[in-house]
């Protein structure tokens, strides 16, 4: 009598006691293991300690003082300041930019600085009035900040300034102090001596004043507009690709479909690695059209973005998913299963933290200073920050964002067609003719 296991067929494995089984359990882990602390690492290193890690941050410094020196000097007051500020800070922290206020605020309308600090056109003098005890307030330095490079850009310029004013203050009342004579007595109506109220603004001269340099829109997202833009035209080209190179292998037979419990396999097309890459590239093309425009209809029309350059940003959203989505084919096509996985590293977890779109690339470590240079969503975030912020100029990062996405379409097509030519040409197809019945 036959067993109830002959009549139902192989008998079932059961999962607990596959679990078992520690070979099945190893790969799974080493790789999830390893995942995690390199995400770990790369995405909690480059944010932890901005400050710690400041490189030669760009800040502009104006000195606008046309007094003259005061006697016994050579340099007017203003002139003394500026260099005892970029004196006084480490020459490895802030990159100062002493140029004049017509540049300054070039500097600030094309993202080149942070921020800008800006002594005044009659410093010397109003400075001077203080020690005559007839001031009754402070000459005012003030401090630009630049909102378009992001929120966290421009605080850390802004911190920065108001402390090397603020310390330059110092300094300068310790001298004018010492300087002043001495109060008369009390009620002896001396006029000679400098008074109770300027001897206080002579201890902290200098008051410090802030306002927006560059401003940017409302609906801009205190500068972080940019940057999720960005990561919009990324994310569509990497997951699109994706979406299609799955479909696209699952429909000409080289993979499964599996919707809930239904399991289908279709009829394997004789195709070569060279043609079905062709035929990827080409749907990414064509669906990178409608994926760009929903992602403005959206972003602009449903919720009101700021985007003073529509047009042009709609054109260089697409260059940007393209050159994503083509590289998402090429890197798949090349390295088969494992593609997904390392066009996720090229695209996602190495280009994030070294994009500099949230964080200063002044302000991480240098390994990530090293990966922007040729990571693309630094690039991307470049481009399309310049289109929203900077008045579509090229010298604010738009025309570096053009040339690397012509780089990267030209390696993405040379690299994934150069590797299915040769696997063509070495008899490694996909499709396996099967023998006639």
């Amino acid at each position: 009598m036959a067993s109830a296991g002959s009549q139902d067929g192989p008998r079932q494995a059961r999962a607990l006691v596959l679990a078992r089984h520690a070979k099945l359990w190893l790969v799974p882990s080493i790789l999830c293991g390893l995942l995690a602390v390199v995400l770990s690492l790369l995405y909690m290193g480059g944010i932890l300690n901005p400050t710690g890690h400041l490189h030669r941050l760009p800040i502009a410094l104006v000195n606008a003082d046309q007094g003259p020196p005061p006697p016994g000097r050579t340099e007017s007051l203003g002139a003394r300041l500026t260099r005892e500020i970029v004196a006084g800070t480490p020459g490895s922290t802030v990159d100062w930019r002493q140029v004049d206020q017509v540049e300054a605020m070039d500097l600030l309308s094309t993202g080149k600085v942070y921020g800008a600090l800006l002594v005044p056109q009659a410093f010397t003098a109003d400075v001077a009035a203080l020690t005559t005890g007839r001031a009754t307030e402070r000459p005012t330095l003030t401090v630009l900040t630049n909102p378009g490079l992001g929120s966290l850009g421009s605080s850390l310029a802004s911190q920065i300034t108001q402390s090397a004013a603020h310390q330059a203050s110092l300094a300068l009342g310790k001298e004018l102090t010492a300087a002043a004579p001495p109060a008369g007595p009390a009620g002896s109506g001396s006029g000679t001596g400098a008074n109770a109220t300027a001897r206080l603004l002579l201890a902290d001269p200098l008051a410090v004043t802030t306002r927006v340099g560059h401003p940017i829109g409302t609906h801009s997202g205190l500068g972080l507009s940019a940057f999720y833009y960005t990561l919009l035209a990324v994310l569509t080209g990497f997951i699109g690709g994706n979406i299609i190179h799955n479909g696209v292998d699952t429909a000409l037979g080289y993979s499964d479909s599996e919707l809930g419990p239904w399991h289908t396999r279709r009829p394997t097309v004789p195709i070569t690695r060279t043609q079905t890459l062709l035929l990827k590239m080409v749907m990414t093309a064509g669906i990178m059209l409608l994926t760009t425009t929903l992602v403005m209809l959206c972003s602009v029309t449903v919720l009101g973005m700021d985007a003073p350059h529509q047009a042009l940003l709609w054109v260089f959203a697409y260059c940007a998913s393209l050159a994503v989505g083509l590289g998402v084919q090429a890197i798949n096509a090349a390295f088969g299963g494992i593609g997904q996985l390392v066009s996720m590293f090229v695209f996602i977890a190495l280009a994030l933290p070294s994009s500099g779109a949230t964080i200063p690339l002044q302000a991480v470590p240098g390994f990530y200073r090293f990966l922007s240079v040729f990571e693309p969503m630094r690039q991307l975030s470049d481009g399309i920050r310049a289109i929203l912020f900077f008045d579509a100029r090229a010298d604010a990062g738009l025309a570096r964002g053009w040339t690397m996405i012509a780089v990267g379409v030209v390696l993405a097509l040379a690299f994934g067609f150069g590797m299915t030519r040769y696997y063509d040409r070495k008899g490694l197809h996909r499709w396996t003719p099967q023998p006639s019945e």
